[in-house]
């Protein structure tokens, strides 16, 4: 039977503190890595918030990213092609993937009860914040600071050109901290399955960071409770370990469909 910290996440996703930010570091560095963005193209705070994590230019250096996200059973193993977005999701239970055309499963107990095509790059687009609202064919747009527990975070309005992505009428809001412009906040709304716009906003906080070789990278995100439009308490904390990056791209063939895998339509 599949986990139900899936189903949690993805009811988290669907419908969705003053706190110190925790940082760590993971020291198992390769080597410094480097590319050269053209940054006039992002708003001038908002490449200020890609700084505070390591910067563009080292982000998009990197290949390969992984990482894991544990419950009860099993821990989830994620891999991305950081460049063509292929994916893999591996457990003991399910493998699922992404090779570029074509999301794949390979149910190796016959109870897997998620959707595939929503779920396969659901977790990388939460975990690579910010350095995913650095895509081709976005839009920005500064909006009102978000204001939680007495504390102004300055934001920008994030949406996509029609046919860019899975769901071109998503749309994401990050807000950052002032002084450090470490990401703070996440917004989203979900219009995978209905393709209409939704103006219901669902809210991360994000305050728990780890250093991944030259970038910064949440250790874990906490889903907030939303009444009226106005963020509560804490509904949910998602955590991830073992994370990190390589300037190697690895073969087609890991992200290829196994012999016993069905395409998921």
């Amino acid at each position: 039977m599949m986990s139900k910290f899936y189903l949690l996440v993805l009811a988290l996703a669907i419908f969705s503190c003053k706190e110190a930010p925790k940082k760590e570091m993971i020291t198992d560095a390769v080597e410094e890595v480097a590319v050269q963005v053209n940054l006039d193209k992002y708003p001038t705070e908002l490449n200020k918030v890609f700084e505070a994590h390591g910067g563009l230019n080292a982000w998009k250096g990197y290949k390969t990213l992984n990482f894991e996200m544990p419950n009860e059973k099993f821990n989830e193993i994620q891999t991305i092609d950081l460049h063509k977005r292929f994916d893999k999701i591996s457990t003991p239970d399910y493998t699922l993937g992404y090779d570029g055309s074509e999301v794949w499963l390979l149910d190796n107990t016959g109870d897997y009860k998620g959707k595939p095509k929503f779920y396969h790059n659901l977790m990388f687009y939460f975990y690579a914040m910010p350095f995913v609202l650095s895509d081709d064919g976005i839009k920005y747009e500064e909006v009102d600071a978000l204001v939680y527990d007495g504390v102004s975070y300055p934001g920008y309005k994030i949406s996509y050109n029609s046919g860019v992505g899975a769901s071109s009428t998503d749309e994401y809001y990050i807000h950052y901290d002032a002084k450090t412009y470490e990401m703070r906040w996440l917004g989203y709304t979900m219009t995978y399955f209905s393709g209409e716009p939704s103006t219901k906003i669902n809210w991360i906080n994000y305050n728990d960071w780890v250093k991944v070789d030259a970038v910064v990278l949440p250790k874990s995100i906490t889903w907030h409770k939303v009444e009226e439009g106005e963020i509560k308490g804490a509904a949910k904390t998602v955590n991830f370990e073992n994370a990190s990056l390589s300037t190697e791209a690895k073969p087609m063939e890991f992200y290829a469909k196994p012999e016993n895998a069905v395409i998921v339509e």
